[in-house]
């Protein structure tokens, strides 16, 4: 089993999404073996968003051209599409802000969607790579939005959905604290609850 772990909130140690992720993992490693862990803290180290320069690195761009000067992004881009696809679990701790993901966990993801390599278009529409690959999604918001009447702000759960689909991974695991931001005793309790699925969850994904 190979596991990389992602953390996107800006929160540092007082985050809610980087607690529960790294219970995850913690769970995850001790359950079975584990090859290798992968760890990325993409707002500590920072990854610049895409631009068409970058982008030429490994996507047609019109009007793009790689060049000499860029040869670090492309290097970084390499690397971060090899992480990704050389995993059989991905962790990613991601805190919703504004009703979508991080930007910093979006200039991930845009690095990570490389044509021929995590997915290739076709005459009948384009064609995930990645198949075979559990995706964890632990999310941290400060309100309630799964299965209220708020479903329909949550762009972050969709967006993830179907990013990771479009790539080809359909098996998917969702671990929520909802409320954080709705005084101290409803966090503790949202993270006890998270917590608690913990079990569960490893059982979906060994089994």
């Amino acid at each position: 089993m190979k596991i990389l772990h992602i953390d996107s909130s800006i929160a540092s140690e007082n985050s809610v999404s980087r607690q529960l992720s790294y219970a995850v993992v913690k769970a995850l490693t001790e359950t079975g073996p584990c090859e290798n862990i992968i760890y990325r803290d993409v707002v500590k180290d920072e990854i610049h968003h895409l631009t068409g320069d970058i982008a030429a690195g490994f996507r047609a761009v019109p009007g793009g051209e790689a060049v000499p000067e860029w040869a670090n992004e492309y290097a970084l881009s390499d690397r971060l599409v090899s992480e990704f696809l050389s995993s059989d679990i991905i962790v990613i701790g991601a805190p919703m802000y504004n009703f979508t993901v991080a930007s910093q966990l979006k200039a991930w993801l845009d690095r990570i969607a490389q044509p021929g390599k995590t997915f290739h278009y076709t005459a009948s529409g384009p064609v995930g790579l990645a198949a075979g690959k559990t995706v964890v999604i632990v999310s941290a918001r400060g309100g309630f939005y799964h299965n209220t009447p708020l479903t329909e702000m949550d762009f972050q759960e969709q967006y993830l959905r179907n990013f990771f689909a479009f790539l080809g991974i359909t098996r998917m695991e969702f671990i929520r604290a909802e409320g954080v931001s709705k005084g101290e005793d409803i966090k503790q309790r949202e993270i006890t609850r998270a917590l608690n699925t913990i079990p569960q969850l490893i059982n979906n994904i060994i089994n």
